[in-house]
């Protein structure tokens, strides 16, 4: 059963269940009240298909960001950025403000 098959015909089949089921009841109150309710469960179905799809897409643009990132780490550079860590000046590592890590939260004496 492929994903394509119930994102869109399963929907669109308990669609067609409510309007037929309407129509054969003769539009009488209790075939419009099911039909309704077989419509709404279609749209309902339809509707959690593409919620679920705009979260995992989500998912896939954070893992996308993620290997951009690892990418930048090893070579120094964005993926779709010419050249390589030679472009990136030497620089020394931020230094540490000397208040960090004294005791207290104090500047260390000299």
């Amino acid at each position: 059963m492929s994903m394509r098959w119930v994102r869109t015909w399963l929907p669109a089949g308990i669609i067609v269940a409510g309007v037929a089921a309407a129509i054969v009841s003769g539009f009488s109150e209790t075939g419009l009240e099911g039909g309704g309710l077989l419509i709404s469960a279609g749209l309902s179905v339809w509707l959690l298909n593409l919620l679920y799809r705009v979260g995992v897409s989500g998912d896939r643009d954070r893992s996308d960001e993620d290997d951009a990132r690892g990418f930048y780490d090893r070579h120094g550079r964005w993926p779709d950025e010419e050249g390589g860590r030679e472009d990136v000046p030497d620089r020394d590592p931020p230094r540490r403000p000397e208040h960090i890590g004294s005791r207290h939260g104090r500047r260390r004496r000299p």
